[in-house]
């Protein structure tokens, strides 16, 4: 087919190039070279607009030259290419939280999250990074397996004390016990602690051994567990009572550590006005002589750390964004074993990671059966925050027209039923989306009662916590540990469901969190330089408020 409108044989002809034509357009003269350049660039930049037009759309750029056209097909190949690069160049170190060198093998979740997430929300200070790497080396130098440690440990064994120990290490063991919610929250609050102490955190792996199921070693070339032949025999079973106790230390021994083998504190959810005087030790009054403190806590205790004077300058150059405490050290220190991780990323990219949003409702009720009125209140929360679109409530109204790219919302769902799931599943099954757009419901497990330490149990819920980490909104509900851990971890603001009473939907049924930190139960409600209880919040902690669903916790918040 002759195209330009020269014979075949004219094109083949070099001398045919340099013959002179007047232009149709100007009247100068081109050559023929010339003239069949611009007519076949005409052809091509013809043939490329049909092609784009059966093509995702693409920024082109096409110049009057033949050339043109090549270097728009290199671009835009480069420019496919560069999506790739930005992906496979995503900050898997996490701004320098993590440290590489870790076998990807055996834990892929430490590097891999960063691709089932948006950026960070908060990014670490100079000053946590620093005081991690000091952490990381203290837990290689006196951990399991050192020298230090099994000098420490035979003095434990003898019923030696040991007081201002020339190794310089120390340790802070936490008993493991409650639900998984708890126990996470409980080991960032002893982690925190471990470093404003300098101490070496050793983690009991729990009734079962489940610790080892659930998270990798958060530290190179040591480990976080403690050994099972940890010397102190039923630490396990340490109360109140103990005389190694810290509040009866300061009440009854005038802070004397004399014949002391450890100290124990004791912060559980019921601890006494007593007990909870740790956070206003100072340690250097007297813990720090102490070379073993074991510590019982089932409560998220970091904001009590901020009222203590001794500790404020360190926590405000670690955090200067006061908001971000549990999200650095969560995505520091808790990294889901390949079997948790498989979970969590072959339920993803099954049910969620197509969707254009992504919603998480979780829900906690302790009643074994369904209860209409908490399905009321999620429905209700989640129209008035605009969470969910309304349905079509006429009887037989035609469905809407099927569009070329309809709007996807993915509701992930976690509770202990599935009741709550099927009901809202079968809502938008039976009616259509008002807004036209498309909402698919799932839920990963409904165990029906929680279990405690039971390997099986604790993954899929730690899977599921990581899920709902994963979405883009999240609704939790009030005074529920798993909640708090799910949306702190994703660096999520959640809406929080307030607590029904007489079986009636609260008004309004939910509100805006004030920060993405967790709520805090127990920590003390009195000033640390008077240590005078008072149900008020001491003065000068403008990072500090009331819970929104717990009238006696409080929170972290940040300023900005």
């Amino acid at each position: 087919m002759d195209t330009a409108g020269s014979s075949a044989d004219e094109r083949d002809d070099p001398g045919w190039l340099g013959v002179e034509e007047a232009s149709p357009f100007t009247g100068k003269k081109v050559t023929k070279a010339a003239t069949e350049a611009k007519r076949w660039s005409s052809v091509v930049n013809t043939t490329l607009v049909v092609l784009i037009m059966t093509m995702p759309p693409l920024v082109i750029f096409v110049g009057e030259r033949l050339g043109a056209p090549t270097v728009w097909i290199k671009s835009t190949v480069a420019s496919l290419g560069t999506r790739d690069q930005e992906e496979s160049k995503k900050d898997a170190l996490l701004g320098g939280l993590l440290v590489p060198g870790f076998d990807e093998q055996s834990c892929a979740s430490r590097y891999q999250s960063v691709y089932y997430r948006k950026n960070m929300t908060r990014l670490p200070s100079p000053h946590l990074i620093k005081r991690l790497r000091e952490q990381e080396a203290l837990q290689r130098r006196c951990g399991p397996g050192t020298a230090p440690y099994k000098r420490a440990t035979e003095r434990l064994r003898s019923g030696q004390q040991v007081l201002d120990s020339n190794d310089g290490c120390s340790y802070l063991v936490l008993i493991s016990y409650r639900g998984l919610g708890n126990r996470i929250l409980a080991t960032t609050s002893a982690f925190l602690y471990a470093m404003l102490t300098k101490r070496v955190l050793l983690v009991d792996p729990g009734i079962g051994n489940t610790l080892p199921d659930l998270f990798c070693e958060p530290f190179p070339g040591t480990t976080w567990v403690l050994p099972h032949d940890f010397p102190l025999e039923n630490f396990r079973d340490l109360s109140e009572a103990a005389p190694e106790n810290y509040g009866n230390v300061v009440v009854n021994r005038s802070s004397s550590v004399s014949g002391l083998r450890f100290i124990y504190a004791h912060l559980d959810h019921d601890s006494s006005q007593a007990s909870r005087l740790v956070y206003c030790d100072d340690h250097r009054q007297f813990l720090h002589r102490v070379q073993w403190m074991i510590l019982r806590t089932d409560q998220y205790m970091s904001p009590g750390f901020f009222f203590n004077p001794a500790y404020q300058k360190e926590l405000d150059l670690m955090f200067p964004r006061k908001d971000s405490v549990f999200y650095l050290i969560s995505r520091y220190l808790l990294h889901p074993t390949n079997n948790v991780w498989g979970m969590v990323t072959r339920f993803y990219n099954s049910y969620l990671k197509d969707a254009d949003e992504r919603l998480g409702i979780q829900i906690r009720v302790f009643d074994d059966n369904p209860v209409q009125h908490v399905l009321d209140q999620i429905l209700a929360c989640t129209s008035q925050e605009h969470l969910l679109p309304a349905v079509v409530s006429t009887p037989g109204a035609a469905p809407p027209l099927p569009t070329a790219r309809a709007r996807s919302k993915a509701v992930l769902i976690t509770c202990l039923s599935s009741w709550y799931h099927d009901s809202i599943r079968e809502m938008y099954w039976k009616s259509a989306s008002a807004v036209g757009e498309v909402v698919s419901v799932h839920q990963p497990s409904h165990e029906g009662k929680q279990q405690w330490h039971h390997g099986g149990h604790d993954m899929k819920a730690l899977a599921e916590i990581y899920l709902l980490s994963l979405t883009d909104k999240i609704v939790t509900s009030g005074l529920s540990t798993f909640g708090y851990v799910a949306h702190a971890l994703g660096g999520l603001t959640p809406y929080i469901t307030f607590k029904i009473l007489d079986e009636k939907v609260p008004n309004p049924p939910c509100t805006k969190a004030m920060s993405m930190e967790p709520c805090a139960f127990t920590v003390q409600h009195f000033d640390c330089t008077k240590k005078d209880y008072k149900h008020d919040l001491p003065p000068r902690t403008p990072n500090m408020r009331t819970c929104e669903d717990v009238f006696w916790g409080v929170k972290l918040t940040d300023t900005e």
